[in-house]
């Protein structure tokens, strides 16, 4: 248990003594010393610029791990009684969320990390209900710095790695054959060139497995944590609990824009229109501001992070209140261009083609359709000998890609005909 009132943690960058976040009628950081060779706990918080940070809100490079969803009414289960401020969720956080920050209280020494599991016995892990639960319940205490709705945990890998190197993602009764579904869309997406975290299905199709890509491997031989921003934090919102609309507010081309105003190397540009496109072609309803982020070592040292969290949504109804109609979705997350005129409708190919050429300076932008186009047309026609794909999801996903590949003017159709 943590205590009633959490006044202060101690933050690290990458295991190294940071600063101290501080919470009275407001949040404040302090560095421990803000000589410019510090690494900044977020790229719009300089160690150069002033020694002290102050916001009415958590700072949003620490608010974008806030559990939700899932694993948010886990921790509220597992401990009933036990405030869940953003300060205790910070310090069950830990080392361990996504990114280079890491929380714990003074004095205290860190949680043990769980005994590692293998991405192999994972894959090898027969689902079920039961048994995601019985992860959870070993590595919640100590992996709970992931955020989303979808049930995942973090597991640890590799003893080595002093953070849970692994993510394991399931689906709920509402999403059935989600884990399937992420596995084909980033297959096609990798088959694509587009960059991807490292990922593989699990034998029963039930768990998708997938490497954390905010690690990496420095020059001496040790795994470095790399500064992780998504969209929104770098936006400067905060989107959990009542606020979480604020991750669909907003369009791709303020997302290009934010990127340009971060002076990150063209090419990056040029990436975040594949993942659009991408996004737009396998009838991703998802790809809201936290789904798209930026790695850092430094300011001048700052890439567009791969793509994560896409699966294709139109497969899936909902409904926008308890006892309402079945919806489809049939919108993007967020609207292309910006602007009171446009909509989150998926757009045109002309439309398409603007936003690649006008928005993200890409000389062939038809070229990236027709790439992965290619790659959603192979990856539909391995999946048909894959046992671990249900085949009514299978068809499903076929029928809302054939509408996507059409962006290319590609007629998939002749060679998906025999889907079930």
């Amino acid at each position: 248990m943590l205590p009633e009132k959490i006044p202060l943690l101690e933050v690290a960058v990458d295991g190294m003594a940071s600063g101290q976040l501080i919470k009275r009628s407001h949040y404040e950081f302090r560095y421990l010393d803000p000589a410019p060779v510090q690494p900044a706990v977020a790229l719009l918080m300089p160690a150069s610029e002033r020694a002290t940070w102050q916001d009415g809100d958590l700072f949003p490079v620490m608010d974008q791990n806030l559990p939700e969803g899932d694993l948010f009414a886990r921790l509220r289960a597992m401990f009933p009684k036990q405030a869940m401020t953003p300060m205790h969720l910070l310090a069950l956080i830990g080392a361990n969320g996504i990114g280079r920050l890491g929380y714990r209280l003074p004095n205290v020494l860190p949680a043990v990390q769980g005994p590692p599991m293998t991405r192999e016995m994972l894959l090898k892990t027969a689902f079920t209900p039961q048994v995601f639960d019985e992860l959870v319940q070993a590595y919640l205490s100590t992996g709970a710095g992931i955020s989303g709705m979808q049930p995942k945990i973090m597991v640890p890998g590799r003893s080595t790695v002093p953070v849970p190197s692994l993510i394991v993602k399931t689906a709920g009764p509402a999403y059935p054959g989600l884990a399937a579904n992420e596995y084909l869309c980033l297959k096609a997406a990798q088959r694509a060139g587009i960059a991807t975290p490292v990922f593989e299905l699990s034998d029963d199709g039930q768990m998708l497995v997938l490497d954390r890509f905010d690690l990496a491997q420095a020059g001496d031989g040790r795994t470095e944590r790399l500064g992780f921003e998504d969209i929104a934090a770098l936006a400067g919102l905060r989107v959990r609990d009542v606020l979480s609309d604020r991750k669909y507010q907003g369009s791709y081309q303020r997302v290009a824009e934010l990127l340009k105003q971060l002076q990150l190397p063209r090419e990056n540009l040029h990436r975040f229109f594949e993942q659009v496109a991408f996004t737009v072609m396998v009838r991703n309803g998802d790809g809201h501001l936290k789904n798209y982020g930026v790695l850092y070592r430094s300011a001048g040292d700052a890439w567009l992070a791969p793509m994560f969290d896409v699966v294709t949504t139109s497969v899936y109804r909902y409904t926008r209140y308890e006892g309402g109609p079945e919806l489809e979705d049939r919108t993007l997350a967020l609207k292309l261009f910006a602007g009171k005129h446009h909509t989150r409708a998926y757009p045109e190919t002309g439309e398409l083609l603007a936003f690649g050429r006008k928005v993200c300076e890409v000389s062939q932008p038809a070229e990236v359709l027709r790439r992965i186009a290619a790659a959603m047309d192979e990856v539909l026609a391995e999946a048909r000998g894959d046992g671990r794909i249900p085949g009514e999801l299978l068809g499903k996903m076929a029928s809302a890609w054939a509408d996507g590949m059409a962006h290319a003017s590609y007629d998939p159709r002749t060679s998906l005909t025999d889907f079930p």
